[in-house]
Order: C-alpha cells, then structure tokens, then sequence
C-alpha cells in the first residue's frame, strides 16, 4: 500500500525543509571560512574539533536536523503562539527561546562531535575538561556566530515566505514563471455577503478585524483541499487550483463547503464579539490563463485570461439567483460528484463579453 500524504502535510514539508537546507549550506559556508582563518593559526586550538570525515558527516547530519527542528517550531507552534502579539514581542519572545534552545543544543552536540574526532567515549573527563575550554574560547564565539546567522537566515526566510507566500516565494527563486507560462486552471471568486452594511454597522476598525478572523477561519478548508490564495481583494477572496489538483477528489467543491463549515462552527463567536455572522456566496468557472511576473518597482506573478472576468461575472449573479455558490456549465461536466451533493441547473445566463449564453448550476450538499 503506497503513503498516500494528506495536503496539509506536504505543504508542511515544503515550508520546513527549506530550513534544513539554509541551516546545512550556512555551516558548511562557516566552516570552510573558518578552516581559511584559522587552519595556520599558531593559537591553541584543543577546544576546537578538528575535521575528518566522521565528524563532518555527523556535522552536516546535525545541522540539518537542528533546521528541520528549528523551522518545524517557527512554522507549526510559535507561528500560532505568537500570532497576536505585537512584532517587538514576538520577536523578544523568540529570540529568548531561540537562545535556549541554542545552547542545549550546543550541550549535546559538542561532547559527541568531540568523542567522534578523539575516538572515545563521551563520558570520558577530557571530552567535558575540553567543553569547558570550549565554552570560553573564540572558537565558542565562532559557533555561537553562525547559529545566530543561520537562524537569522531562516527566520527572514519564514518571514517572507508568511507575507508573499510560499508557493509564491518558491517560484520566484526557481524562475518557473520568469517566462509567461500558459496553464489550465480553476478559479473561486469568494464574496462577503452584505459586506457594504455590515462595515458601516461596525466602522472601519472593527470591520478590518473582523476580516482578519473571516480569512483565517478558511485558511484550513484551503490548505486541505489543495487550493491556492491568489489575492484578497477587500472582503474578496480568489483562490485557485491547477486544473488536476482541483479536478481530483473534487477539491474545488469540496473546499466551498468546508470553507461554509468553519466558518458555521464560530457563528457564536462572530455573533458575540462582533454582532452579526458572516456569510459568503462563490462562483467556479476554468479555463486557460497565462502566469507569469509581471512589475518592476514590485513583483507579483499574477494570471490574465478571461476565465478570471467569467468567473468575477458569475459569482455576481449568486445574489439575483439567491444562491450561495454558482458554477459553469463546462467545470460541472468536469467534476464527478458524489451521490451526497445534489446538482441543480438554474438556466442558461448572458454574461458581459460572451458572445454565447453560459448554463449555470448550484450545488447543494
């Protein structure tokens, strides 16, 4: 039986591995510039471990873990620990953990660095006598330097990553869309019902927050259901897939009802702290698009094709048809549903800059 990876995993994966890899490639950089500055030093240098190939295997295999540790705790714990506190608290926090976690890491993986380069047990008194030495030496500094680095590195990296996002953030480095690229892709315009009363009702600030946990609250539906944010646009959310990730299990529906299920499971919530529970509506539609960067005071990869206009036009048909989700004719012969969703057409619609009608239906679950 093959392991089949849900999509919040390999998303996880995605994200984490990147620090293993910045903390790997900054040691080796560390150590090469190190090996350069001190390898004619005539300055004491018993504290310091000496390379072979033992030890830089257990070097690299440790720096890589100490990445994937240090990105699998930024991403999937202090991320969600910290994520109401103000940037100067966060970063004070981190910084006093981080430090911690640091230097039981440099008590562990010191002794046995130095037991494998002399050859002896790691309870042996010269391996602590040289620790010692270690922790007020220059090369303790040196060390202490290139974790600082490397984290460094790899929290920038999450940083960004969590702004721009990471798809985003991996195709910029690999080029993918350097060259305009031509894909068959699945669209959801989201729209907040009443969105206009309700942000009068609340006031600008009040209603800024309350987008803030209406976005969050379908981050999981999205992430499970392979979906991927293309822009907020106010209280409008576009999100899209690939053709075959939205196509597959029926993702693209499945998410809208997900999405509809979160957000139902805090309607008190929303009711207490803000008056009033949101709702959305959300219209699909597919079609060939072109991606590709675009700008030059600021890069963004953004898609252009008409199914983007088709699929705005359909989700604005929801309110007329009082109904919550519309979808075209051409991505419902697509889907195979399963017998729970219940599939209803609602007619043929002329739709600005068609030059043929568009059947359109409503799904149901």
């Amino acid at each position: 039986m093959s392991l089949q990876l849900s999509p919040k995993t390999i998303r996880n994966l995605t994200r984490i591995i990147p620090f293993g890899i910045i903390w790997l490639v900054s040691g080796w950089v560390f150590w090469i510039v190190e090996q350069a500055a001190v390898g004619n030093s005539d300055q004491d240098q018993s504290s310091r471990i000496a390379m072979n190939f033992e030890v830089f295997l257990f070097s690299s295999a440790a720096l890589m873990i100490v990445g994937l540790l240090i990105g699998t705790i930024e991403l999937l714990y202090l991320n969600q620990v910290f994520s109401k506190k103000s940037f100067t608290k966060k970063i004070v926090y981190k910084t006093i953990f981080y430090i911690l976690l640091l230097l039981v890491i440099t008590f562990i993986t010191y002794p046995i660095a130095k037991s494998l380069e002399l050859d002896i047990s790691i309870f042996d008194q010269r391996v602590w006598d040289m620790f010692g030495d270690y922790l007020t030496s220059i090369t303790h500094l040196s060390t202490d330097i290139q974790l600082a680095t490397s984290l460094l590195a790899s929290l920038f990296y999450s940083e960004i990553s969590e702004n721009i996002g990471h798809g985003v953030l991996m195709n910029f480095f690999t080029g993918k869309y350097h060259t305009p690229t031509e894909e068959l892709r699945i669209f959801m315009f989201s729209d907040m019902k009443s969105s206009t009363a309700i942000a009068e009702q609340l006031g600008h600030i009040k209603y800024f927050e309350l987008l803030k946990e209406y976005y969050s609250d379908f981050s999981e539906a999205i992430i499970q259901h392979s979906g991927e944010i293309y822009q907020y646009v106010g209280d409008e959310i576009i999100i899209s897939w690939k053709y075959e990730a939205g196509i597959v299990n029926n993702n693209c529906i499945k998410c809208f009802f997900a999405m509809k299920k979160d957000l139902h499971k805090r309607a008190e919530w929303y009711s207490s702290n803000f008056g009033i529970t949101p709702t959305f509506k959300a219209g699909f539609h597919f079609g060939k698009v072109t991606t590709g960067e675009i700008g030059e005071l600021k890069k963004e990869i953004i898609f252009t094709g008409d199914v983007l206009n088709t699929t705005a036009r359909i989700q604005g048909l929801c309110n007329p048809l009082n109904v919550d989700l519309l979808i075209s004719g051409d991505l419902c012969q697509s889907l195979t549903l399963e017998p729970e969703f219940k599939i209803q057409s609602l007619g043929k619609y002329e739709l600005k800059g068609k030059e043929q009608n568009m059947e359109l239906f409503t799904i149901k679950d």
